[in-house]
């Protein structure tokens, strides 16, 4: 299974409106699109959300899935505001053997 392990440092002061935004609006559109939501963690420090998002059994999986993502209406109307939340993202491309 290909997945991405994905780590975003939330700007300071948003993780809460974050996580609300996350959970109520951003998986149930992943979901949509074929993508499943392993995990989540927050760091101790409370600045970074860590998370797993797996796609299927290869690599062009990860395209299609994500071409429905973000090409999605609410995705693209609300891009810029998804954002404004995220001060780095770190995406790493993971397989399972």
């Amino acid at each position: 299974m290909y997945a991405h392990l994905r780590t975003y440092t939330i700007n300071k002061g948003m993780m809460e409106d974050w996580i609300n935004l996350f959970n109520k609006k951003i998986i149930p559109l992943l979901s949509e699109a074929g993508i499943k939501v392993e995990s989540t963690w927050i760091n101790e420090e409370n600045s970074q959300f860590i998370w797993i998002r797996s796609y299927g059994k290869d690599k062009k999986d990860i395209e299609i899935k994500e071409e429905k993502f973000y090409g999605s209406k609410w995705w693209i109307e609300n891009v810029n505001m998804v954002r404004s939340h995220l001060a780095h993202r770190d995406i790493l491309t993971i397989i399972s053997n």
